[in-house]
């Protein structure tokens, strides 16, 4: 279990006002991962996707941590999600950085 850092009791605090701002459960995926709790991180980034089909790097910030939990095929199965979401949102930024992702697995 993860010690929960000051930043993840105030997200959390937020959340209990707001349980589906996309954005605030985005930042405690960011905090699960940085605390090095990839299934918290993953299960948030879920969510986030869930909330918004098109917050393009949840789906980035989930091929990572995949990645770095070394799930190679759960993270080029985000990074493709990622890339359909990115391509309908019409956002080129987020769709070159998750290419490039995912091109660096292959």
């Amino acid at each position: 279990m993860v010690e929960p850092s000051e930043r993840m009791k105030k997200l959390r605090a937020m959340l209990d006002q707001q349980p589906d701002d996309p954005f605030l459960v985005y930042g405690l995926g960011m905090e699960y991962k940085k605390a090095g709790d990839p299934a918290r991180a993953i299960e948030s980034f879920d969510r986030v996707i869930h909330l918004d089909p098109g917050y393009c790097y949840a789906y980035f910030q989930k091929g990572q941590t995949h990645e770095a939990d070394g799930d190679v095929d759960a993270a080029r199965r985000a990074y493709r999600d990622g890339i359909e979401a990115a391509t309908r949102k019409g956002d080129a930024h987020a769709l070159d950085e998750i290419r490039g992702a995912l091109e660096m697995l292959d």
